[in-house]
């Protein structure tokens, strides 16, 4: 039996700074799946816009931009009955900017590989676990889950410099989301908060601590006969005050994005997702724009 489940789980997308880990746009990340279905991914995505930085920094006008290919790997599984899942990212990032440092205008470059993500999770209510024959018949509705999402420190890192690709300190996330289905149209809301170790060599031997940041996102997905996508995708995170040997720097984040994304099959095996998102609303953080594309094979 053929059945083009491509669109069906996309790849997370994200960009490199401790204030930007929360602006991620991931729409059907909870989506309906059959069990032992695997999805290979590669993401080349295109970040460019100013990162906002502690007032006390001698760095000031900052703008960066950043090309990222990250790869990844997904596989579905039963997890109590329940549809789970189970995601690997690891992106490598070429890094450019201009800044002033201390008053004087500069530049400089980055290549290497990034922090890693994994994430784990289940659907609680609305998706059985099902094969491949039971799925096709399954008529999705609502949709209940949970994840917990891990950023892994193996990004390269030097201690004398600001600016990394890196964060030298492990996050993690938990969060829940909901996925209502109304004939072609998806409605989703995801909401979780991001805790952070501390990094303990941030500019030399400083203790550089991020306070837990807040992040909700939402969707609005409409799905073809043909399986093809568009959505309306917007995002919001509070907080993240940084602490620097115990004494606050610089102001929480608060941000609102908005974005589109549009997915097609290319066959029963290959999708293109293309994606682009910006700031709203920024107060605090990194203001940027993002461009991503993804070449997803799946295979059970």
């Amino acid at each position: 039996m053929k059945i083009n489940i491509l669109l069906l789980i996309p790849f997370v997308i994200f960009v490199l700074f401790d204030d930007s880990i929360a602006q991620e746009l991931e729409p059907r990340a909870y989506s309906n799946l059959p069990v032992n279905a695997n999805f290979a991914g590669l993401n080349y995505t295109f970040t460019t816009g100013n990162i906002i930085t502690d007032p006390t920094s001698p760095l000031k006008n900052l703008e960066v931009n950043t090309n990222n290919i990250i790869s990844g790997y997904t596989r579905s599984f039963s997890l109590f009955g329940r549809l789970g899942r189970i995601q690997v990212l690891l992106p490598y990032t070429f890094l450019s900017g201009t800044a002033k440092f201390n008053g004087v205008d500069t530049s400089g470059t980055r290549s290497g590989l990034s922090d890693a993500r994994f994430r784990i999770g289940i659907n609680i209510l609305g998706s059985p676990a099902m094969t491949l024959k039971e799925f096709v018949k399954y008529k999705e509705e609502f949709v209940f889950g949970a994840s917990i999402v891990v950023s892994v420190p193996t990004g390269q890192y030097f201690p004398e410099k600001l600016i990394n690709l890196g964060t030298n300190r492990w996050g993690i996330k938990p969060e829940l989301g909901i996925s209502r289905k109304f004939d072609h149209l998806y409605v989703e809301l995801f909401t979780g908060f991001w805790f952070f170790t501390s990094n303990n060599e941030y500019f030399g031997s400083k203790k550089l601590k991020i306070g837990p940041i807040f992040a909700v996102q939402t969707h609005l997905n409409y799905v073809f006969d043909n399986k093809m996508w568009v959505g309306i995708n917007g995002a919001y995170s509070y907080g993240g005050q940084a602490e620097i040997d115990g004494v606050k720097s610089g102001e929480k984040q608060d941000n609102y994005r908005i974005g589109l994304t549009y997915s097609t099959p290319l066959s029963s095996h290959f999708s293109v997702k293309l994606q682009y998102h910006t700031g709203a609303i920024v107060t605090g953080g990194s203001d940027f724009d993002f461009y991503g594309t993804t070449l997803q094979y799946s295979w059970f």
